[in-house]
C-alpha cells in the first residue's frame, strides 16, 4: 500500500511539471495593430507604425512622444526599416570629398555603431516635473525599479546597486543595468525667443521629445553652440523653411546614430586615404565615423578641421570627446558638402528640392534609386515625426530619393 501511495505521488508530481508552464516562459506575443496613444502594451506585443513593425520591449502605457521610432528603449524594429545604414565616404583630393565609401579602401564598417556611454552635464538630480525618485547610490534596486538622474528617468534592467545610471545605461540588449527613458524636469538650455538660427526654431523641450532616449553626450547646448557657428542653419527663408531644415537635419542625424545614441562606429577602422596629400593621415590616428553625421576618412576630418579651426586631422578623437565639436562636424557637412548628390543638404531644404535630396547628399550612392529603400524610409519616418512636432509640413520637392 505504501509503495502504491509513493507511486501515485510521483506520478502526480510529474504531471504537475508537465502541465504547469515554466515561471520564466516568455510572454505571449499579441498583434495590437497600429500604434496609438494611451494604450497599455505588454512585453512582446507587436504594433505597426509608419509602415514598419515593432515589438514591445517593456510594458508601458503609450504617450504621445513615446512613438516606436522615438523610444528605442520601449520598442524594437522587427520589419520594414531600421536605424542603421551603410554610410559611404569616397576618398577625394580636396575638402569637398563625397561620402561614398568605395571597395578600394577596404570593405569598411557598416553603420552599426559602438555605444560610448559618455556622461553628459549633471544639471539636476531628479525631483523635477515628471521625474521619478532620485537615484541613491546605496540603495539596492530590483528589475523594473524607476529612478531619475540628472534630469532623466531610468528603469532598472535587473538587480543593481551602486551603478550610476549616467555611466551604466543602455537600450535593452546591451546588458547595462539601467535603461534610459524620457528626459524630465526641463533642461538647462532653452529656446531663444526672437533669436535666429536653430535655437529659435527648436526648443530644448522639443529636442528632448525628438530624442527621448539619446546618449547624454549629445546635449542641446552643444548643438546650439555649433549652430551659432553656422547661423544660416535653420535660419534661412520662411519660418516653415527653417522648421523643415531643422527637422531634416535632425532626422538624418537620428537615422545615422540610432536616435542620437551611438557616438562612434562599432567596426572601427583606420580609414586613411594615403593618396591624399592635402590632408595626410597623422601617425597612429584612426578616422572612423564619429558624431551625428558619423564623419569618416582623413580628408573629411582635415577639411572639417580647416573650416572649423580645429586640429581634427591630428586629433580626430575630439569629435567623440566634445559635444560641440561633434555637432560642428555634422553641421559642417550639412552646410558645405554635396557628397554623392548635386547640392548640399542645406541648399536642398532652403531651395525647395526636398528632403529626398538631403538623403542623396549624405548616402545616396547606397540608398537612393532603389539601393536601400528601407533605410530611406527610416529617414523619412523620422522627418515626418519631426515636422509634425515642429508644426509644419514636408514642403515642396521630393521627400524620397
Amino acid at each position: 500500500m505504501r509503495r502504491i501511495t509513493y507511486l501515485t505521488l510521483i506520478i502526480a508530481l510529474l504531471l504537475g511539471l508537465v502541465l504547469v508552464a515554466p515561471a520564466g516562459a516568455a510572454p505571449a506575443r499579441a498583434d495590437r495593430g497600429a500604434w496609438a496613444v494611451g494604450v497599455a502594451y505588454a512585453v512582446n506585443d507587436t504594433v505597426t507604425y509608419n509602415g514598419s513593425t515593432y515589438k514591445c520591449l517593456q510594458a508601458h502605457t503609450s504617450q504621445a512622444d513615446w512613438t516606436p521610432t522615438a523610444a528605442p528603449s520601449l520598442w524594437q524594429l522587427t520589419a520594414g526599416g531600421g536605424a542603421t545604414s551603410t554610410r559611404t565616404n569616397t576618398p577625394g583630393t580636396g575638402p569637398t570629398a563625397t561620402r561614398t565609401r568605395t571597395p578600394t579602401q577596404g570593405t569598411g564598417p557598416t553603420a552599426t555603431r559602438t555605444r560610448t556611454n559618455t556622461p553628459g552635464p549633471t544639471a539636476t538630480t531628479g525631483g523635477g516635473s515628471g521625474c521619478w525618485p532620485a537615484w541613491v547610490s546605496t540603495t539596492a534596486y530590483v528589475g523594473g525599479s524607476q529612478v531619475s538622474r540628472s534630469g532623466r528617468n531610468y528603469q532598472a534592467n535587473y538587480w543593481t546597486q551602486g551603478n550610476d545610471p549616467l555611466t551604466n545605461s543602455g537600450p535593452i540588449g546591451t546588458g547595462q543595468p539601467w535603461i534610459p527613458m524620457l528626459f524630465c524636469g526641463g533642461s538647462s538650455a532653452t529656446s531663444t525667443p526672437g533669436g535666429t538660427g536653430f535655437a529659435s526654431i527648436v526648443s530644448s523641450s522639443q529636442f528632448d521629445q525628438m530624442f527621448p532616449s539619446r546618449n547624454a553626450f549629445y546635449t542641446y547646448q552643444g548643438l546650439v553652440t555649433a549652430a551659432n557657428f553656422y547661423p544660416a542653419f535653420a535660419g534661412t527663408g520662411t519660418l516653415d523653411t527653417k522648421k523643415r531644415e531643422a527637422a531634416a537635419a535632425m532626422a538624418n542625424f537620428a537615422h545615422e546614430t540610432g536616435g542620437l545614441w551611438y557616438i562612434t562606429e562599432i567596426a572601427k577602422n583606420v580609414y586613411c586615404d594615403s593618396t591624399n596629400t592635402q590632408y595626410p593621415c597623422a601617425p597612429g590616428k584612426m578616422y572612423y565615423g564619429r558624431g551625428p553625421i558619423q564623419l569618416s576618412w582623413n580628408f573629411n576630418y582635415g577639411a572639417a578641421g580647416a573650416a572649423l579651426g580645429l586640429p581634427l586631422l591630428s586629433n580626430p578623437d575630439l569629435a567623440e570627446q566634445d559635444a560641440s565639436v561633434a555637432w560642428k562636424t555634422a553641421l559642417w557637412y550639412w552646410m558645405t558638402q554635396k557628397g554623392p548628390g548635386t547640392m548640399t543638404p542645406h541648399d536642398a531644404m532652403v531651395n525647395g528640392a526636398g528632403f529626398g535630396e538631403t538623403i542623396r547628399s549624405i548616402n545616396g550612392a547606397l540608398e537612393c534609386n532603389g539601393g536601400n529603400s528601407a533605410q530611406v524610409q527610416s529617414r523619412i519616418n523620422y522627418y515626418n515625426n519631426f515636422i509634425s512636432l515642429l508644426g509644419t509640413t514636408a514642403g515642396p520637392g521630393n521627400i524620397s530619393c
